[in-house]
This record gives C-alpha cells, structure tokens and sequence, in this order.
C-alpha cells in the first residue's frame, strides 16, 4: 500500500468524524474508537486494522475503486457532482426470487457524490433494487428500494445482506455469525423465525453473498 493509499483512508475518517463525531463515527463503522483516533491523528495503524477500516469504508484493502468494476456515470445539479446508480428488476427480494443483473438496468437515480464518500459507499459497485415481503419489517417495507454494495460480500453480524440460497433462491436477510460454525439467517419481522445453517449450507451462503444493504427509501402509500 503506498501512503497516498493510507492517506484516503485518514481523509475519509477526519471527513466522517467532522460529519459525526468520533464516537458516532466509530458506532458507524462498527470500529473500535481507538482506531478512529489514530486514523484521525494521521498515526500509524497495523496492516489488519488498516484493512478492516478500509472495508467499514467501503474501499478494497489496496485503496480504490474495485478493480472489476467501472466509474459510475456522473451528473450535476445545481454545479454539485452526483453519482448514477443502476436500478434493476428484482422479484421478491425479501424472500425467494431472482434479480437479473446480465441485462441493462431499468434506470438510474442519482446520489450526491459527497454523501456517497460519507458513507462508504462506491456507486459504480452498487445496485439499486425493490423489496417484495414483508419479513424485514419493520426496517424495510414491501415495495422499498434498496441500494446493495456489492464489494461488501464479507458476512459482518447482524448486517442485512442479499444472498442465493440455494433453491430458496435470491433473499435479503440480516446474517448473524457464530464464529465459524454457524450463519442464523434472520427476518426482523418476528412472525418469520430465524433459521440456522451450518456446514455445507452455511458455506453455500458465504460464497453467494450479492452484496450489503447499505441504504434502503421507503415507499408510501
């Protein structure tokens, strides 16, 4: 990693602190302020600190945009910049259903470049889909558009994720891990209960996760 590299990740971190305050910052990231403090200090960080950071931060571990992906388009409005995120079909994505990301989307909406830096959160790796259930209620309604970033494929407890499960096919659910031994697969909406996976199960939904959910609109009426 060169030290351009680490300084993106401090100036991310001084930019988020600014915004939030360190301690609400570090509640954000699900990071141990201690680590925020340092990075806001410009001090050094051990290399794993450094690449937990960078995935709170939404940056792959070498610091830049993924390298399988491309720039998202970029619009102005009011001579500030905003990303275009891709939005596609899906079919009951809170429960069983598919979501075809082979063909074009069906449009895009537009993100302040700004608040998307905020938060982590790259557009031309992420994806914009509706919701169809009710068994993430009361988080995320039927009819909802979330936006799913799909670098952030490694299972952080308690985050809400989109993943294949086998011939249950494509859900958004929060993912609970029990060390290596276990994934609970959980609905917010307490009529659903929680399901548990492990061994070969539970290796077919770490290896099939689409992406974190990391921004959801709600729809209403």
């Amino acid at each position: 990693m060169t030290r351009f590299g680490i300084e993106a990740i401090y100036d991310l971190v001084k930019a988020g602190v600014a915004e939030h305050g360190v301690r609400p910052f570090a509640r954000k990231l699900d990071m141990p302020i201690g680590v925020i403090r340092s990075a806001e200090a410009g001090r050094d960080l051990s290399a794993s600190s450094l690449s937990t950071l960078s995935n709170a931060l939404g940056l792959e571990f070498y610091i830049g945009p993924p390298r399988e992906t491309a720039p998202a388009a970029v619009t102005v409005l009011d001579e500030e910049p905003f990303d275009m995120v891709a939005r596609y079909d899906a079919q009951s994505a809170a429960g069983n259903g598919t979501v075809n990301f082979e063909g074009p989307p069906i449009d895009h909406l537009a993100f302040s470049k700004k608040w998307l830096g905020q938060n982590g959160i790259n557009a031309g790796a992420s994806v914009l889909i509706n919701v169809k259930g009710d068994s993430m209620e009361p988080s995320i309604y039927d009819g909802d558009l979330v936006m799913v970033d799909q670098r952030k494929r490694e299972i952080r407890s308690g985050r809400i994720y989109v993943f294949w499960d086998g011939d249950n096919g494509l859900r958004l659910k929060r993912l609970e891990t029990v060390g290596d031994a276990a994934i609970t697969i959980r609905s917010d909406n307490t009529k659903y209960p929680p399901e548990h996976r492990t061994g070969g199960e539970m290796n077919q939904i770490t290896e099939h996760v689409l992406g974190e959910v990391v921004w959801s609109g709600h729809k209403w009426g």
